[in-house]
């Protein structure tokens, strides 16, 4: 039998569903049960500090929990290095610190939330603490399991895994969700908002919005089958 391995997909920023989301995976396989998480912690909730909290945390205590690396994680590195809120990969020009991206309810965490751009920088500078932007940025990009590999948005189809770009794991859609062939794993992602999460058959999307308060769906795969999370069980996740 396969031991079970669960993922956590886009949080972004939702504490208290990270909460829940935890809660039904303890219940379905206890306290030290494998997570692993497909990145997107911050941006648009309320409390993206909390969930870096929480999760760096759970593995300084030793938690068999894997965190991987999301665009809008590497968003918020990129700011907090460079003071940058422009991105090429955001075709709608927006800057990361509009309510759309959702950068600004990152810094409110932090208790920055000055409108102007670069005050908001040197708060930020001062506001976040170091600890965070090391954890953040030594976050893995992909993490393999078996026949299951686990990334934040994708991979390019048929690139071996230690040649792929680090900005497609990140950003990829366009090559990627459209994609029909059997890939070397079944690919376990986010990032591609669905109205609910959904077995494609090469891949399974997590990421069901919860950035913009739709629910967040905790997945447990054991081999290639996979199941969600509900508050009443397992609900099966079908090709």
């Amino acid at each position: 039998m396969t031991d079970p391995i669960y993922a956590i997909p886009d949080i972004h920023g939702q504490s208290a569903m990270l909460d829940h989301a935890l809660a039904r995976i303890e219940r379905d396989g206890g306290p030290d049960a494998r997570i692993v998480f497909l990145g997107d912690l911050v941006d648009r909730g309320p409390d993206s500090r909390a969930v870096i909290e929480r999760l760096s945390q759970g593995q300084a205590e030793g938690r068999p929990w894997t965190v991987l690396r999301g665009n809008h994680d590497q968003m918020f590195l990129d700011f907090l290095d460079t003071g940058g809120l422009q991105f090429r990969q955001i075709k709608s020009g927006l800057s990361w610190r509009d309510r759309r991206l959702g950068g600004a309810a990152t810094l409110a965490s932090y208790g920055v939330t000055d409108p102007d751009d670069t005050a908001a920088w040197q708060a930020a500078q001062a506001s976040v603490p170091q600890a965070h932007r090391d954890w953040l940025g030594t976050l893995p990009l992909w993490h393999e399991a078996g026949d299951l590999l686990f990334v934040h948005a994708g991979i390019r189809p048929g690139v071996p895994l230690s040649r792929q770009d680090p900005m497609d794991l990140m950003w990829i859609r366009e090559g990627f969700l459209e994609y029909q062939g059997a890939h070397p794993w079944l690919v376990v992602h986010g990032h591609t908002a669905l109205e609910f999460p959904q077995y494609f058959g090469n891949r399974v999307d997590l990421d069901a919005g919860a950035g913009h308060g739709h629910p967040l769906w905790p997945a447990v795969f054991e081999g290639t089958n996979g199941w969600l999370l509900s508050e009443k069980g397992r609900v099966a996740l079908c090709p």
